[in-house]
């Protein structure tokens, strides 16, 4: 675990909560079991995140097919894993182990094919994955890849009685494992104990949200159970967001600069336009995605 010292930081206005989701329950991959907890209809209002799936499950047939190839263009995806192992294989050469608290973080740009398969028969497999757009300007750009294992994410404890695991963006001053220009993602693991209050600064402009997968989590006079994704409100001159709980309790805290763009999607390519999203399914019926240029 990679411990730092973090600076103090205030909130003085914090959002409030617009509305709370409950996931979708679905397959995919091979079946692999899991919670589609951001879906297509809220990518305009948490611009610029495309999607978040939750899984988790002590059952390997929930989830022991894996995801077999697939394609992806045009988006990022992070891969967060709370519990278990995940291989990672892709058509540019990039290949990797993830283990637990540990982060797969994949540019598609302009065209990968992978796959995400368990590493073990049995036991419990726990993670996230996040889908990141990208900006017009990048989404044709090379592929690239990173394995952040646990010790890659700077981590620190607070004196209130949070840990923060510090994936992306800034927390209290600790840089997290990446830092995106365009988007200024924000991503979090907040472990904080009953009774632990966390204030988080977040700027005005950037949409933000939070998924609660232990405990209850309380956001002003709003209680967020377990498996519930909250939406906070993009409330003028908002400077951030507070926490609390009562019970040991565990969240993802996510925000990100909004792109403001067209999104046309198809299954696993994100682009602008229909005429892209065409040209996307053209490219990989030819074999072009992770190709040499």
């Amino acid at each position: 675990m990679n411990l730092v010292s973090p600076t103090a930081e205030q909130v003085r206005v914090p959002r409030g909560v617009e509305r709370l989701v409950h996931g979708v329950a679905t397959s995919d991959g091979a079946g692999v079991k899991l919670t589609r907890v951001l879906t297509q209809p809220l990518q305009r209002r948490l611009d610029p995140y495309l999607m978040l799936d939750a899984f988790a499950s002590d059952d390997p047939r929930d989830y022991g097919a894996g995801f077999p190839d697939h394609p992806h263009r045009g988006f990022e995806t992070i891969t967060y894993m709370v519990a278990g192992r995940m291989r990672h294989r892709d058509s540019a050469g990039h290949e990797g182990l993830l283990g637990p608290g540990g982060v797969q973080w994949m540019c598609a740009g302009r065209g990968l094919v992978h796959s995400e398969m368990p590493e073990q028969a049995d036991g419990v497999m726990e993670g996230f994955q996040l889908w990141l757009n990208l900006p017009s300007s990048e989404k044709l750009s090379e592929p690239w890849y990173r394995d952040l294992q646990a010790q890659d994410i700077p981590s620190f404890t607070l004196p209130e009685g949070v840990q923060v695991r510090v994936i992306a963006g800034c927390s209290h001053g600790v840089d997290g494992a990446v830092q995106r220009a365009h988007t200024e993602p924000l991503y979090l693991d907040l472990h904080l104990l009953a009774g632990a209050r966390h204030a988080q600064p977040v700027p005005a402009t950037h949409n933000t949200f939070v998924y609660v997968y232990r405990g209850e989590l309380k956001i002003g006079h709003t209680r967020v159970p377990a498996q519930r994704m909250a939406i906070l409100a993009n409330a003028e001159g908002a400077d951030g967001v507070i926490l609390e709980c009562d019970e040991d309790t565990r969240v993802l805290l996510i925000a990100g600069r909004p792109l403001g763009e067209p999104i046309a999607q198809y299954g696993p390519f994100v682009m602008n336009s229909h005429e892209q999203i065409f040209q996307a399914v053209e490219d990989f019926r030819a074999g072009r995605f992770g190709a040499p240029r």
